[in-house]
């Protein structure tokens, strides 16, 4: 298999084998992930520096919390030739999360720059990540 075509499946395969999100949890945030690029995926690592079971997102108590993500993209050409994959590992901290609320965390790539940010549900910037390190997968 054609490790292009293989990378595109795994979004799909995530969701089919993952089957649906629990309920949120109303004296907890619930935060989604989106990754902006088709081919790139962003998925939960942490929270508070413990390892999550689920990555399609983060359900946190009221507060502060420190929330670690991978993300994963291509760098280079569109279609497919002389394309690098890459992997970073970013943190959010962010320090007022507040029960029943829905949040967003947005991450995309320019170029070999991560930038990502934090979001309120009327869409309001709340954070930016921080890189922790990237690198070839």
């Amino acid at each position: 298999m054609h490790p292009r075509l293989s990378w595109l499946t795994i979004p799909l395969l995530l969701s089919a084998c993952a089957g649906p999100l629990p309920d949120p949890d109303p004296k907890m945030a619930w935060v989604e992930l989106e990754a902006r690029e088709v081919t790139s995926l962003l998925m939960a690592e942490r929270l508070d520096g413990q390892r999550l079971d689920d990555g399609r997102y983060f359900q946190v108590a009221p507060g502060a919390h420190d929330l670690e993500t991978i993300y994963r993209y291509y760098y280079g050409n569109t279609m497919g030739r002389n394309t690098l994959p890459l992997a970073c590992l970013l943190r959010l901290r962010y320090p007022d999360f507040a029960a029943g609320q829905r949040y967003r965390l947005k991450v995309w790539a320019q170029g070999i720059q991560v930038q990502g940010e934090l979001h309120e549900a009327a869409g309001r910037q709340l954070a930016e990540i921080e890189v922790l390190s990237c690198g070839f997968y």
